[in-house]
């Protein structure tokens, strides 16, 4: 035999079998060290209670489905039937296949789906049948949910949606013996995989909470202040709440109107500033502007207190004061990303309540002021969860962002949870550095009564698109609000999704252009023009005086090539071109505090402490 036949060999030797052996043992030893220490030290309660809302609820949604499947007979014995006929289809495909490998499959996974990317799940006419088994079978559950004429669209809906959670999870894709490529995986590193796999798993199980947090990138690539959040500024101003960054200029004459950037609560404020080729700061400091922005504090059990009207008053309105005593200028140019696009729009409505008119512009970023279409966040957001978040927030004095990020990676799991199992846990290998990803795992807490208020508010009143919002004792309508407004979606946003953001563009008393970026809720947004990635599409004029209908206005709109940063450039343009010599950072009582980007972006979330705990703390001080 040559070497190249033996290179081409997949049979183990003697040693090597051992090898593998020997790794597998290692693995499901180490497997059971991990659920014996978790079961000590109950943490799997700890887990089930943190779920328990959503639990009950899919318990409930199947109940109610359950009993529509029995009242509609005729319905389930034609779903059943058809799901028959595609069994038979799909064997007869297979016995073909093995006759002849060109045969077409009978079910094809959809184009974005990755799961089943590998060669070997065609190649392998077992795996291949695996694989289309699976898809007839997810397909037909979802559709069965989609025919249940006799339940409401809301129960339909929820329905849905547990469904795709449960086949996401139930996918050959995630176990070991049904994934063609973990086991060559498995073979040719002699088990080596599943040994690095497991420890990376118990790394990052918290030994105190029970929770996994999946590790999505290299969390030693990227430090704030050092290669990302970069961006040569001063913090000129800082309250409870918030602190004021002003950025040193970029061009010798900046646009007449600074700009004041609202990122979310939710979030740390870098998400605007990443590495510096990401960076929309950088890029707005480039084309001229004078631009602040808010990085709003990481808040712990003394901050329980504190509402959206404070974060309206205490964030955005006094930034505002501090912006025009330091450069003069009385109007602004404002913009919100995400719910700090929300917090931005409660806010116009709110002064022009107050008859202010300060902000000049308004640009929001994937943002809703309508929740009528608010997505699958909406089918969670009830009384009863409210309640059940309201106790958890008692003692803490804050939502936990953990929880929140677990929430948003649930709402796209094959993407967020399952890709990044399979790679890590049973391939065994590092998740490659990733400046998003790293921001991503860097979240915030939110204060209690701000948190309340808000879901009340918005998702279950929907308030603030009636005009039924009460905020710092006022009645806010949007409908008030007459100054140009730049109101941007993303087409595949899974957190805001972008007939939300259009049926939105009703409500506010003045023009709205409504532009659609390509991708998600962050890539969509975070476009440079130099990556010349991408797409958008738009209108030629403002949207009420276009279609009203979200379907009319994709079947006119035109596609532009390229990032929308440079069609939101010209539209800022387009308001008001004067400029006038760059400003300095700072002056006028508000000198620089500390470099950008500040410290209060630094502080990590650490649940370690009671709001009872923090005030004795405080008083010992």
């Amino acid at each position: 035999m040559t070497h190249k036949d033996e290179e081409k060999n997949p049979d183990l030797n003697l040693d090597e079998a051992r090898v593998l052996i020997q790794n597998c043992l290692n693995f499901f030893e180490e497997s059971g060290r991990i659920i014996s220490s978790c079961l000590s030290q109950g943490n799997p309660s700890k887990i089930i209670d943190n779920w328990s809302h959503i639990s009950n609820d899919a318990a409930r949604t199947f109940g109610v489905i359950t009993q529509a499947w029995i009242s509609e007979p005729r319905m389930l014995a034609t779903a059943h039937a058809n799901l028959c006929q595609d069994y038979l289809n799909l064997c007869s495909c297979f016995i073909l296949k093995m006759l002849d490998s060109k045969i077409e499959p009978f079910a094809i996974p959809l184009p974005k789906d990755n799961r089943f990317k590998d060669p070997l799940w065609t190649e392998q006419p077992c795996f291949d049948f695996i694989k289309q088994s699976y898809l007839l079978a997810s397909r037909w559950a979802e559709q069965l949910v989609e025919n249940t004429q006799t339940a409401d669209d809301y129960t339909r809906d929820k329905a849905r949606f547990y469904i795709t959670q449960a086949t996401n999870a139930l996918s050959p894709s995630n176990f070991l013996l049904t994934n063609p490529e973990i086991l060559k995986e498995t073979l040719d590193s002699k088990g080596q995989n599943l040994v690095q796999g497991i420890k990376m798993l118990a790394e990052d199980i918290e030994p105190e909470s029970g929770y996994l947090n999946i590790r999505r990138t290299d969390g030693k690539a990227f430090e704030v202040g050092k290669n990302i959040a970069i961006t040569p500024g001063k913090v000129i101003y800082q309250n409870e709440l918030m602190q004021l960054i002003q950025y040193e200029p970029a061009t010798k004459d900046v646009f007449r109107h600074p700009l004041l950037i609202v990122p979310p609560w939710i979030n740390k404020f870098y998400i605007l500033d990443l590495s510096p080729e990401k960076s929309f700061v950088k890029w707005c400091l480039e084309q001229g502007h004078s631009v602040f922005i808010i990085s709003w504090v990481n808040p712990g059990p003394k901050l329980a207190e504190k509402t959206l009207g404070d974060y309206a008053g205490e964030g955005i309105i006094e930034a505002i004061d501090v912006i025009s005593t330091v450069t003069g200028q009385k109007e602004i140019n404002a913009l919100g990303y995400c719910i700090g696009g929300t917090l931005l729009a409660i806010t116009l409505a709110y002064m022009a309540a107050e008859k202010n008119d300060r902000i000049k512009t308004a640009s929001l970023l994937t943002t809703q002021v309508d929740f009528t279409y608010a997505g699958d966040l909406k089918l969670f957001i009830n009384n009863d969860y409210i309640e059940e978040i309201k106790k958890d927030m008692k003692d803490k004095g804050f939502f936990d962002g953990r929880k929140m990020a677990h929430i948003f990676d649930v709402l796209r799991s094959n993407e967020l949870i399952w890709s990044y199992m399979l790679n890590n846990y049973m391939k065994g290998k590092n998740p490659p550095p990733f400046d998003l990803m790293s921001w991503n795992a860097d979240w915030t807490h939110i204060p209690a009564a701000n948190h309340l208020f808000y879901l009340r508010e918005c998702y279950i009143k929907n308030a603030l698109s009636k005009g039924e919002m009460i905020v710092r004792g006022k009645q806010i309508n949007l409908n008030q609000v007459h100054i140009p407004v730049y109101n941007l979606a993303a087409r595949d946003d899974h957190i805001v999704p972008a007939e939300s953001v259009f049926f939105g563009n009703q409500f506010f008393g003045g023009d709205v252009d409504y532009v659609l970026a390509d991708s998600g809720h962050i890539s969509g947004v975070i476009n440079p023009p130099s990556k010349k990635k991408y797409q958008y599409w738009r209108l030629g004029q403002p949207n009420k005086s276009g279609p009203q209908n979200y379907s009319q206005w994709q079947e006119n709109a035109q596609v532009y090539k390229g990032s929308w940063w440079t069609d939101w450039q010209a539209w800022i343009e387009r308001t008001d071109a004067k400029k006038v010599p760059a400003r300095k950072i700072g002056g006028k009582g508000f000198e620089p505090i500390e470099d950008a980007p500040g410290s209060y972006v630094k502080v990590k979330s650490v649940q370690k402490y009671s709001r009872e705990e923090e005030q004795e703390k405080s008083s010992g001080e």
